[in-house]
């Protein structure tokens, strides 16, 4: 990580955008994600036989809720609403926050900025999350998924300028904070920042070529910058 780049991405920032699955929470950790797959792919079996062979093949539950979309609207009904019971019942269990993602929540509150949890995940599992660790009063919104709209989920930008509406931030004055490719294209679309947080090794280049503005590999990085950059 080149600090001078983390710096001048977190001086230019009003607003602090944190995706929630990596760099707050590890959401499967306690309910692996491949099990809840295969729920979610005999939902669609149970509605349109003709995906059942896609659906059980995949073990991404964000890639079964798109798949769902081929099915039409009953069939993302049914995904969604599978698929938010299980990412709630998920939270639960799934252990403690990301080391330093407190102390980034933390530090960006304290420093005045906006914050916002702009995730694919379902709203109610992202509060449920918070309320659990009594994070909630650190974040000043919450941007789930777009229920029954997975093509609306990220690299689509609608989350990220959903969020900077709701905080009353211009776009170019927001970053995201995330751990995918799919995250840091989706700031470029919007016209935000990203800072891409590289959990495992073999996203550090991934991340680059993204044209992240800045790459980490410890949320605790982005604690250190707030509180040199307040």
């Amino acid at each position: 990580m080149e600090s001078n780049k983390l710096d001048t991405v977190i001086g230019e920032s009003s607003g602090i955008l944190f995706d929630f699955d990596g760099p707050i929470c590890d959401v499967f950790a306690g309910l692996p994600a491949p099990g809840v797959a295969r729920e979610l792919a005999e939902v669609v079996a149970g509605h349109d036989v003709t995906l059942s062979g896609k659906a059980r093949g995949l073990e991404d539950p964000m890639e079964i809720l798109r798949l769902a979309a081929q099915g039409g609207e009953p069939v993302i009904r049914a995904v969604e609403e599978a698929l938010t019971k299980a990412e709630v019942s998920a939270v639960k269990v799934a252990g403690p926050p990301i080391p330093g993602a407190v102390a980034a929540l933390e530090a960006a509150h304290s420093s005045g900025r906006k914050l916002a949890v702009v995730s694919n995940n379902s709203t109610a599992c992202v509060r449920a999350f918070l309320t659990q660790h009594n994070l909630h009063h650190l974040v000043h919104e919450v941007i789930g998924r777009a229920a029954y709209r997975p093509d609306l989920m990220k690299p689509n930008p609608h989350s990220l300028l959903l969020a900077a509406e709701r905080l009353g931030v211009p776009p170019n004055r927001c970053t995201l904070i995330g751990d995918s490719v799919t995250d840091v294209e989706a700031a470029r679309t919007a016209g935000a920042m990203s800072i891409g947080f590289a959990n495992k090794p073999h996203k550090n280049l991934a991340l680059a070529e993204a044209r992240a503005d800045a790459v980490i590999t410890g949320m605790a990085d982005v604690a250190d910058a707030l509180v040199s950059n307040p």
